[in-house]
């Protein structure tokens, strides 16, 4: 990498170099950051790849038809995220959505992780209670009870 040591964020550094780009790693300056996200976190808004319990950042940036390198330099350094965390955070609030549809609550928790494109049960139950802190039960109960 051009001088850039890899605890610094590249974006970071683009900014203080005068947004000089200077290797395939520091793609991004900040207006071309911006238009990217915005086309990244639309196309994952209209398209709902996560949902794919194999979606890979290859079969992502093929879809996106971008190369995956670029596609894992916006995500990693320009959004500060791993490409799970990124795509996790898509699930997890697909099954929030599903947990609080009052006209889905027959469907079960095991029903709504694999709709939402996770696999093992154990990595839902991890991420849903990381980001909400309550279990995918315990927030179906607080908020089907809610509003209503």
């Amino acid at each position: 990498m051009s001088g850039v040591d890899s605890g610094r964020n590249p974006v970071r550094v683009l900014i203080k170099e005068g947004n000089k780009i200077n290797s395939s790693s520091e793609k991004y300056d900040g207006r071309k950051s911006n238009e990217a996200i915005q086309k990244l976190k639309g196309y994952m808004e209209e398209t709902s790849p996560y949902l794919d319990p194999s979606l890979s950042i290859d079969s992502l940036a093929n879809q996106m038809n971008i190369a995956a390198k670029e596609l894992s330099v916006l995500i990693n350094h320009t959004m500060g995220l791993h490409f799970f965390d990124f795509v996790n955070e898509y699930r997890i609030n697909y099954a929030k959505s599903i947990l609080t549809d009052k006209g889905q609550q027959d469907l079960t928790i095991l029903e709504i992780l694999y709709d939402s494109g996770f696999n093992p049960k154990s990595s839902f139950n991890t991420e849903f209670k990381k980001r909400t802190c309550e279990t995918p039960t315990q927030y179906r109960i607080k908020h089907s009870h809610s509003g209503s």
